[in-house]
């Protein structure tokens, strides 16, 4: 089958078309004809050359988001999904098990039917971002009423947050460049304020005491603390776990807690059909074009999800 990976690390440049053994579903597994799948950061921090499974040999083939119709299913497998079905799926890419290929295997809790009207591109672009963002929220625990601000709202993860946390009944304070400001009002923020280091003081002087909770989708780190009121939430995608003051807590979170979380990835589904999430793509790419998405990506200013077809 084909795919895309490499076998050295590097830039953009190491990615290259292979040639590899299709898999084969075992029990628990479904196996998916791959039609979409979405280029994120965390691809490229695989392609440069962060630590991996020890057991993890060339080549390699990055990809955790896939859409496409299940083609195999692994004897045993308990799902309701059936040979046809148009799916999406979470993807744990390790070795040459990543969504860059005409064919996947994952668990049978990674992977759901696509939403409905979704087109593979659409459906591809959902499940790690939009499970982060649920994992984030689910993390801060906030209640409806509740305020939370969101930094770096026009990204994948920060959009669909914006979004799942209206549909929690939350106020959303959220952060914009001038020119991302419509498209984060669009997405459902209650506040938007101009994005960049002086962001937590605008938020205090929308809310005096401090919102309830903050996702740093922007990476702030200690000047989230601004924000947030004594004995708030901050939840961290890069790890930041920087010392708390006036009782706050930092929380990082690593999106593969909720890699088998089939309920939530399916919720999910249903938000969209329900008008709740809006699945954005900025731009498609042949997988043999993947190098190019690769520098499309790090050169940033992205609105929407850059996704290879297959």
């Amino acid at each position: 089958m084909k795919a895309v990976g490499f076998t050295e690390f590097g830039g953009p440049e190491v990615l290259r078309v292979l040639d590899l053994p299709v898999p084969e579903a075992g029990p628990g597994e479904v196996r998916i004809r791959v039609h979409a799948a979405t280029v994120n950061a965390v691809d490229a921090l695989q392609r440069s050359g962060p630590a991996r499974s020890p057991d993890a040999r060339p080549p390699f083939v990055p990809g955790m988001e896939a859409a496409g119709v299940v083609d195999q299913i692994g004897a045993g497998t308990d799902t309701v999904l059936g040979v046809g079905d148009h799916v999406m799926a979470f993807v744990l890419a390790d070795g040459a098990r990543g969504a860059y290929a005409e064919r996947v295997v994952v668990p049978a809790e990674s992977v759901v039917r696509a939403p409905q009207g979704a087109s593979d591109e659409e459906a591809a672009s959902l499940p790690m971002n939009g499970l982060t963002a649920r994992l984030a929220l689910d993390t801060l625990g906030l209640e409806p009423g509740q305020s939370i601000a969101v930094t770096g709202a026009a990204g994948a993860v920060g959009g669909y947050a914006v979004q799942l946390a209206k549909a929690d009944g939350l106020r959303v304070v959220a952060d914009a460049s001038e020119q991302d400001e419509t498209l984060v009002k669009e997405l459902g923020a209650d506040v938007v304020l101009r994005r960049g280091a002086e962001y937590p003081d605008r938020v205090r002087a929308q809310v005096p005491e401090g919102v309830d909770g903050l996702l740093d989708g922007a990476s702030l780190g200690a000047l989230t603390a601004r924000a947030v009121r004594d004995g708030g939430r901050v939840v961290t995608l890069r790890g930041y776990d920087g010392p708390g003051e006036r009782g706050i807590v930092y929380a990082p979170i690593v999106v593969f807690r909720y890699a088998r979380e089939r309920a939530r990835l399916d919720r999910l589904r249903q938000q969209v059909e329900e008008g709740r999430i809006t699945l954005r793509v900025a731009r498609t790419f042949p997988a043999e074009q993947a190098a190019e998405a690769h520098r499309l990506l790090a050169a940033g200013g992205v609105r929407g999800r850059l996704v290879l077809t297959f």
